[in-house]
């Protein structure tokens, strides 16, 4: 397996290959890619967490008038 290092930005989904690599990479790929800019992990945003609910009578008129 041969590796090709290039940038791109992507485009509706497509990553787009350059020009001088199209007749180079004519079979089977495997694509890995590697983002610059940073997005944060849902789970860091949002850590996991249970209520023990049992016992607890849920009143939804009474909840309503609040």
């Amino acid at each position: 397996m041969r590796a090709y290092e290039f940038q791109t930005f992507v485009h509706n989904g497509i990553i787009p290959i350059p020009d001088e690599y199209k007749k180079k990479i004519i079979s089977k790929i495997k694509v890995i890619v590697l983002t610059e800019e940073s997005v944060p992990d849902k789970k860091s945003l949002f850590p996991d967490f249970t209520i023990d609910t049992t016992g607890y009578k849920f009143d939804r008129e009474e909840a309503n008038e609040r």
